[in-house]
């Protein structure tokens, strides 16, 4: 999938002035809170920011496995994910450990093929891949344009490695 602005999603995030670390991150219509632990001088109000890629990864794991499922007609009642991050130090790689469940009346064959499909989900593959991560300092007299943009990139993402 090429990247341009059709695909492209904003996603804002701004202190919310509580606590040390609090912000608020906004997509489309939707917000939440992620904040640090209270033993690390949060206000545990939210998930940390390794939460959120756990949490994304389980997330497009069991969509992608579930979308397969589907366009399959498969007997896939429901699936879980449960997903470790550790890694040594800041240098070294991190680690991501998924575990999946899936429940239904499935082959052996068919379980090989969502757990093949879950490994393609664009997270995944993100993750693995690795990203370009570009910073730019606005001057402080600009405010930062627009609002939140959700957009079609996941999906998208996801329905390309459902590709038999």
């Amino acid at each position: 999938m090429p990247a341009d602005d059709s695909t492209s999603e904003t996603i804002i995030v701004a202190e919310t002035g509580l606590g040390r670390y609090q912000v608020e991150a906004r997509v489309g219509n939707a917000a939440f809170l992620v904040d640090e632990p209270v033993a690390v001088g949060g206000l545990g109000s939210g998930p940390n920011p390794y939460n959120l890629l756990s949490a994304a990864l389980g997330a497009c794991k069991a969509m992608t496995i579930r979308l397969y499922a589907n366009r399959k007609d498969w007997p896939l009642n429901r699936v879980q994910v449960n997903v470790r991050h550790k890694r040594a130090d800041l240098a070294a790689r991190d680690i991501f450990e998924a575990d999946v469940t899936l429940e239904g009346d499935l082959d052996e064959a068919q379980r090989a093929k969502l757990m093949e499909i879950a490994g393609r989900c664009p997270v995944h593959q993100t993750l693995t891949r690795g990203a370009d991560v570009h910073s730019v300092l606005l001057p402080t007299h600009v405010a930062p344009g627009g609002n939140p943009v959700e957009g079609p990139a996941h999906m998208i993402c996801m329905e390309e490695s459902c590709a038999d």
